[in-house]
């Protein structure tokens, strides 16, 4: 008789291209388990609720819902996040934003006003906070449902004390600006996928595609921010955007329109893919 485990990888042969490690994941995320304890123990038996709990997310993964939402987490740089479909998956090539994030804040020590456009489940912003004790945050977004998973992410984290989470579009209003600080960094890995392409793309009606839509040529959001953003930066800011990996000459030639007199450069992942662009102003 086979063991549980190999059923559930035989059930996900079909649906996914890692099956075994799905099957370990899955079995651990139900049991309460460790997918040690589950590779370890084949013979694994779950009991009447908890077969019920894989069979209704052996369902789901067969209905196309992406793997992270039926465990409804993920693991972005190092630490774990509650997702659901009313935010975007956090993905490894985000982690390059965060570590930039993160080394220019340690450098500039007097650097600590932060702000995070578009935070979805929040994972940028409590990365940054968890690794910067020093950096106070505002994280913003135009979904309330996606700022209630990032809060509760924050408070999960015990972070909640270094972020201020904004409902808006894209940028607060002016009394917020005056009411506070002007920003040294700026993170946005806001949505950068070209209309006509994410529409090509597996992840098309899977994932919230507010979080994906970038408009025609992929740069609506990211024009729309660069337009007002000069009045919220300081003297020297830096601003770090992840972007659409073919269009990379796109997205320096839009900063070099914005920002004449800006430092710009691209930076590429760890697969050797445009990933993000850095702009460091200064202030005419």
């Amino acid at each position: 008789m086979r063991t549980i485990y190999a059923q559930v990888a035989q059930r996900l042969a079909s649906l996914s291209e890692t099956p075994d490690l799905d099957a370990s994941v899955l079995l651990a995320h139900i049991s309460g388990k460790s997918r040690a304890h589950i590779l370890a123990h084949p013979e694994l038996e779950l009991n009447h609720e908890q077969q019920n709990k894989l069979d209704d997310s052996l369902a789901r993964l067969a209905r196309g819902e992406s793997f992270p939402y039926v465990l409804g987490k993920w693991e972005f740089f190092g630490n774990e996040f509650e997702i659901t479909q009313d935010v975007l998956i956090p993905r490894p090539e985000t982690e390059l934003l965060v570590e930039k994030a993160i080394a220019y804040l340690r450098k500039n020590q007097s650097a600590f006003q932060v702000a995070d456009i578009g935070t979805g489940s929040g994972a940028i912003a409590i990365s940054i906070a968890r690794n910067v004790p020093h950096a106070k945050i505002l994280a913003t977004d135009i979904s309330p449902a996606a700022l209630n998973i990032a809060k509760r992410n924050a408070k999960n984290h015990a972070v909640e004390d270094q972020i201020k989470f904004v409902e808006c579009d894209l940028l607060p209003n002016s009394e917020f600006r005056i009411q506070n600080s002007e920003f040294d960094l700026l993170c946005a890995n806001l949505p950068y996928i070209p209309t006509m392409t994410m529409k090509q793309l597996s992840v098309f009606g899977r994932e919230p595609t507010l979080a994906l839509d970038g408009g025609l040529d992929g740069f609506d959001l990211y024009r729309r921010l660069f337009e007002r953003l000069p009045r919220w930066l300081s003297s020297r800011a830096l601003i770090l955007c992840e972007i659409e990996s073919t269009l990379g000459a796109e997205a320096i030639r839009l900063a070099s329109d914005f920002f004449p007199r800006a430092e710009i450069h691209l930076h590429r992942d760890l697969a050797g893919k445009d990933r993000l662009l850095e702009i460091l102003t200064q202030r005419v």
